[in-house]
Order: C-alpha cells, then sequence, then structure tokens
C-alpha cells in the first residue's frame, strides 16, 4: 500500500505493508545508510480498538507528514511495516473505537497517543488542556524514529556485592543545577551528572553506587501546572523505556548512555528508582494506556465482583494504579526493565511503591507470577533489586516478605535510629536489633542482612541537617497548607526552629548527625545514604519537595566550616566500613544462611563488665549499650560503646589492649589509633565510640 503524503515539507511517499506482530514498539527492519531512511515494524497492544493509526511528523517542525493506517492484526497486536522513514522522524499513535467508559472503552480519535515502547521522546511533556481538548497533536511529545550507535569502548559493569554496596541516591538536575565545576551549559543534565568533578566527589566519598530519582520520562500533574509548579521527582511517568528529555542537551539517549558510561569506568553502579505502579493518566486524560487498552492496563474498583471501570483502584494514591497481573501490562514492564539493563546498561533498580508489582485479584502475594519471572530471568535476576515494600491499598505493608534476592528499604531502621538518638526511652531492644541486620525481619538462615536497606533519609522526608534543626515539618510553599508529608519525623531543633549561629545548638546538630551517621555505617545491611546529605544540605523544614524545582532542592555546594568538617567525617566512617569485613557482612555462628567464610561472635556487657542478661534488656531506663564483635579465624575484635543518655557512663572495658579510632564526641568524630590499655572509659552523654583489637 502507497500513502500520499499530507502537505508538508517532504514530497515522498510510503510504502507500507503488513509487517510483524513482534517485538512490540518500534524496530528497524532495513537501513539505507546513503538516504539516511529506515524500514521501521510497529506492533502496538489494542485489542479492543477497531481501527490503529501511525501518525508521522517532520523532526524539526513537528509539522504532520503522514498517516498510514495499521493493516496487519495479529490476536490482540496491531501492526505495520514502513519503508523509507527518515531518521529522526517523529510519530505518534491513534486508536479508534467504542466509547463506553462503563465498559472501560475510552477511545477517541481525536486524541493522538504516545507509543508505550517508545524509546525516545523529542521534548518534555507539558500538559496543556486547552491544546488536549482541541485534539492538536502539539499536546503531546513525540516518539524519535532514530538508529544511532553508542561506543561502550570495552567498560564493563562494576558487580558490587550487596553487603559492600553503598547507595548515593541522587536527582539529575538537583545534583548539579548550582555545581560550580560543571560547565553552565551542562548543569541540570545527564551530562552535568557524568562531569568528572561530581563524579569524583561520589569517588572521594567512598560511594558504591548511583541511585537516580525517576529518569523515565514523565509530565507533571496538571494541578501542579495550575499552580505554576512542576513535578521535581518524576514519580509521574508517561513512558518507561524512554529518558526524560528535560535532562538532555540534544540527544537524551545518548547522553544517558555517556552517564552510565562515565560511572562504570569509576566502578560506581547506576541504578534507577523506577515507577511501575501508575501513571500519568490519573486525571482521565487519554494520553497513551487509557486511549490504547484501558481495561487491561488499569485496575479497577469491584461492585459485586463487577469490575466498575467508571473507578479506577488507586493503590498508589495518585489517582490510578497499573494491572502488573495482567499478561500484556506484566510484559511491558519486564521488557522496560531489559532495555534499561541490556541496551542503557544500568545495574539495577529501586521500585517505587513495590507491593504494587505483585499484587495478584488486588492482594500481595510473595510468588507472585511477576517476582517469579524476575527470579529465573537471566538478565534481571543478575541486576540490584530494591523493593519500597509498601503501597497504599489494603494490607500494603509488606517490609520482610519479598524474595531473598531482593533487598527492601527498612523505615524500622530509620525510625529506630532516630527514636534512640533523640533520647527516647525504652528502645534500647529495637535499637540494637536494627543495628545487627534487623534479624527479626530478614530472618537468619533465609535471607542475608542485606536484604535490609538502612537509611536515615530519602527524598521524601527530612534530610539529615533538617532532622536536627526543625520539630516541625514546614511544606507551606506546597500550596497544600501544610496537610502534605509525613508528620512523623522523630526530630528536634534543640531550643531554635530552623538555622542558628549559636554554637552550643551548632554542637549539640552536629554531634547528632555524627551519631546516626556512625550508627548507619556500623550496621549491618545495605547502606543508602540520601545526596546531599553529606554537604548539610536543608530544605528549610520541607519533607516533602516534590513540587519544588528550585535552590530550595538543589544541591548547594559552597560549605561554611561545620559542613566541610561533617563532610570529612562522613568520608571517614565509610572508610572505616569498608575497612572491616565484619561491618560489612557479620555472619553469626547460629546463621546457616551463609555456611562458609568468616564466623563471628557478639557478645554484649553492662557498663560494670558484666554481661548482658535478658532482664538487662528490659530496663527501660537504660539508654546505653556496650558490644564486642569477635573473630576467630582473624583473632581480631571491634568493641562498640553507644551512649544514647544525657550524661556520661563509665565502663569497664573488656580484657584489651584496645586502640579507640572513632569518638563522635570529638569535634571531628574521629582520633588517631593509639595503642592502649585501658581499664575503663568514659563515654561521654550523646556518644559513641569505636575500639579495634588484635590479639595474636
Amino acid at each position: 500500500m502507497t500513502v500520499e503524503n499530507k502537505p508538508s515539507t517532504y514530497t515522498r511517499t510510503f510504502t507500507a505493508s503488513s509487517g510483524e506482530p513482534s517485538p512490540l514498539g518500534p524496530s528497524v527492519k532495513a537501513t539505507n545508510s546513503e538516504l539516511a531512511e529506515h524500514s521501521w515494524n510497529f506492533s502496538v497492544f489494542a485489542p479492543d480498538a477497531e481501527l490503529l493509526t501511525l501518525c508521522l511528523f517532520c523532526a524539526d517542525t513537528e509539522e504532520p507528514i503522514s498517516e498510514l493506517p495499521f493493516v496487519g492484526r495479529t490476536g490482540d497486536c496491531w501492526h505495520v511495516q514502513v519503508e523509507g522513514i527518515p531518521d529522526g522522524t517523529l510519530y505518534l499513535l491513534k486508536a479508534d473505537g467504542a466509547y463506553a467508559p462503563e465498559q472501560g472503552l475510552t477511545f477517541s480519535n481525536v486524541h493522538y497517543l504516545i507509543d508505550p515502547y517508545a524509546k525516545a521522546l523529542n521534548r518534555a511533556l507539558v500538559f496543556n488542556e486547552r491544546l488536549y481538548a482541541s485534539g492538536s497533536h502539539f499536546m503531546l511529545a513525540k516518539a524519535v524514529l532514530s538508529q544511532s550507535s553508542f561506543q561502550w569502548d570495552g567498560v564493563t559493569k562494576p558487580v558490587v556485592p550487596r553487603e559492600k554496596t553503598i547507595i548515593y541516591e541522587a536527582h539529575v538536575k538537583g545534583m548539579t543545577a548550582l555545581h560550580p565545576e560543571v560547565p553552565i551549559e551542562q548543569r541540570g543534565t545527564y551530562l552535568g551528572m557524568a562531569h568528572p568533578s561530581v563524579v569524583k566527589h561520589l569517588l572521594d566519598l567512598g560511594i558504591t553506587t548511583l541511585q537516580l530519582l525517576p529518569v523515565a520520562s514523565f509530565m507533571s500533574e496538571p494541578r501542579l501546572e495550575k499552580l505554576h509548579l512542576t513535578n521535581y521527582w518524576g514519580y509521574n511517568p508517561i513512558c518507561f523505556m524512554a529518558p526524560e528529555p528535560r535532562y538532555q542537551l540534544v540527544d537524551a539517549v545518548a547522553e544517558f548512555k555517556q552517564l552510565v558510561k562515565a560511572y562504570h569506568q569509576a566502578g560506581i553502579e547506576v541504578i534507577l528508582d523506577v515507577v511501575f505502579n501508575h501513571t500519568a493518566e490519573a486525571d482521565c486524560y487519554n494520553l497513551s494506556y487509557r486511549g490504547l487498552a484501558n481495561r487491561h492496563y488499569y485496575l479497577f474498583e469491584n461492585h459485586h465482583d463487577i469490575p466498575d471501570y467508571r473507578s479506577y483502584s488507586n493503590y498508589s494514591g495518585c489517582g490510578n494504579t497499573l494491572n502488573i497481573a495482567h499478561p500484556m501490562t506484566q510484559r511491558l514492564v519486564l521488557d522496560a526493565l531489559r532495555y534499561w539493563v541490556t541496551e542503557m546498561q544500568v545495574d539495577g533498580f529501586r521500585f517505587d511503591l513495590a507491593v504494587t508489582l505483585a499484587r495478584e485479584h488486588k492482594r500481595f502475594n510473595p510468588y507472585a507470577t511477576f517476582l517469579q519471572i524476575v527470579a529465573q530471568d537471566p538478565v534481571l535476576s543478575e541486576v540490584k533489586l530494591i523493593a519500597e515494600p509498601w503501597d497504599v491499598g489494603p494490607y500494603g505493608y509488606q517490609l520482610g516478605q519479598f524474595p531473598a534476592n531482593w533487598s527492601e528499604l527498612n523505615d524500622k531502621f530509620r525510625d529506630s535510629m532516630r527514636s534512640f538518638w533523640r533520647g527516647d526511652q525504652g528502645v534500647l531492644g529495637e535499637f540494637a536489633t536494627r543495628l545487627l541486620g534487623s534479624r527479626d525481619i530478614f530472618q537468619k538462615h533465609h535471607k542475608p542482612a542485606c536484604c535490609s536497606v538502612n537509611y536515615l533519609s530519602y527524598h521524601d522526608g527530612f534530610t539529615l541537617h533538617d532532622l536536627v534543626c526543625y520539630q516541625q515539618k514546614h511544606n507551606w510553599l506546597n500550596a497544600e497548607q501544610n496537610r502534605d508529608g509525613h508528620d512523623h519525623n522523630l526530630s528536634v531543633n534543640y531550643g531554635v526552629e530552623g538555622p542558628s549561629s549559636e554554637p552550643t545548638i551548632l554542637a549539640k546538630r552536629y554531634l547528632h548527625k555524627r551519631n546516626l551517621v556512625a550508627t548507619l555505617f556500623l550496621s549491618q545491611g545495605m547502606i543508602h545514604w540520601l545526596g546531599g546529605d553529606e554537604l548539610s544540605q536543608s530544605q528549610q523544614g520541607n519533607n516533602n519537595a516534590y513540587c519544588q524545582d528550585n535552590e530550595l532542592s538543589w544541591l548547594h555546594w559552597h560549605l561554611d566550616f561545620h559542613a566541610t568538617q561533617f563532610m570529612s567525617f562522613v568520608q571517614q566512617m565509610i572508610k572505616v566500613r569498608q575497612q572491616y569485613s565484619c561491618l560489612q557482612q557479620l555472619s553469626l555462628l547460629d546463621d546457616n544462611y551463609q555456611r562458609h567464610g568468616e564466623k563471628h561472635h557478639v557478645a554484649w556487657f553492662m557498663s560494670d563488665g558484666r554481661l548482658k542478661t535478658e532482664a538487662d534488656w528490659v530496663q527501660n531506663h537504660t539508654q546505653y549499650c556496650v558490644f564486642v564483635i569477635s573473630s576467630d579465624s582473624t583473632h581480631s575484635h571491634m568493641l562498640v560503646m553507644v551512649n544514647a543518655s544525657g550524661e556520661g557512663v563509665h565502663v569497664k572495658l573488656p580484657e584489651g589492649p584496645w586502640h579507640c579510632i572513632l569518638d563522635t564526641a570529638q569535634e571531628m568524630g574521629l582520633v588517631s589509633p593509639v595503642a592502649t590499655d585501658p581499664v575503663a572509659y568514659e563515654q561521654q552523654a550523646n556518644s559513641l565510640s569505636l575500639w579495634i583489637s588484635h590479639l595474636a
């Protein structure tokens, strides 16, 4: 079939044939290098559509070129192959069919749609109510048809073991928007993130793994647009495989690959925060999935076991929920994951609201098909998998219920560390349990301690610095009357709400931070660090800055004396963790999950030197603990003293010799290792010390 172009700058014709149903999305079948043209096959899942149309547009002006009907259909997939498409041509889809919302059919031949399998978009998608209502194609960003190559130059993936992993969570734009060493034109972009000064910063810290907030293409909610705000974090996806154009200079695909290449060259992994629980169609707009296969891509509420197609299930809290249990939705998600791992060369994923991925018949299933497929997939089973183990649906909190090859964000660790160090009583047992791997949640024999992702702060919540500066959240700039964001912050302000230059207050705040950081890097599990916490980044008490694409969220790189000292402390604590294997993986004698390698003992003591008994653990007023980690094979011992009380504790030390290498009571937190044989030590109020001993 030959189709004449609509009036445009092009005068050629396109030849279309039925094509093939696989693979889904666009794929090149032949190339004319001399003319820079390709033969493209398109396959789209749209089972209820009566007609599907491919709409081509000029790369430069977005002017319509041609509309070609999909002339082939196999089962639920429409397909067409088109010859002679110039490289860089843009495309969208149109789907025609019944409009019967009560039956879940929402077709509209007026609205253009983005292919769910598009690999690149020509620009950021910004919603415009007027253009959408008119059916204008200028409403949507368009998928790019481009066949380009990228030279990896033999760079391979670092493959960092889970127990040695130290994650640094960063936002592509926020990391470099104010970075003084990044060229102005590159700030806030993929190339800015790949700049040598940024890579060096992570290397100097000791980071093993970079975790990026969502980089798959997204759209700000129309509500935010009307408020002149934006979805800065990017948790509102529109296309799962296309890197977000907001962070590109010219070519998002090539520039993202350059980012990955730069970090791999430095030995640092790159993992992505991915959102497969909902889409940007939450306001019932036809942008992609809803206009192609509404009944299949989404979950709906039931009335008397009959789907109510007018009522979308909202387990994400964002207006809709993807139906991962449907084979084609599941295929889309798995294809997207494999694409990022194989084509983009990323090293793993952090799954936002991961419980949604494992819901079958709307209930979480630890043996869900999705989890089983990932476990046996030769590509996905080899990458890092991190679950946010909850969503907002029924029975949505599932910490500890994911398979052993997954790691899970441990909010109980976060809350325990915060509660203990602000001086709460009755939490010592909880604190000790979290410190040594949360084995009540990630059971020994069945899971390693690195299933627990230990963190103090995350992008959603107070920064570490705000945690010691603000008693209450201050989210007024979000235009929700300060109702958004978490109220259970377990924070303290030391007498002044917000910034203070009072030396006594500053000393208490930085001591508090040193204590939190020390316990994080002494803990058993995978370590997560919020980017900017090492810089003493503040968001002025905003604990939900998702819509603040400005200097409130962007990292500030000019540090005062106290912030510089603190960053040095963070670097040294990471070095301590990396130096001692027992801090990375504590393998106790009564845990047979791993029977080979070094085995350890842990002994708990009272301040008078006697072994701690079960009765001692239930004394609610006790706010200190002393324990020794020892190894038979290396004859090395580590002593940790922790005191969260407001008074010093006189501790009788076990038989030495002991070398004190760390005391958070010191301004820098670190002391030079000096060979001593102390009988006792005064552990000052609100502080922690670390000692080592090597016995022949």
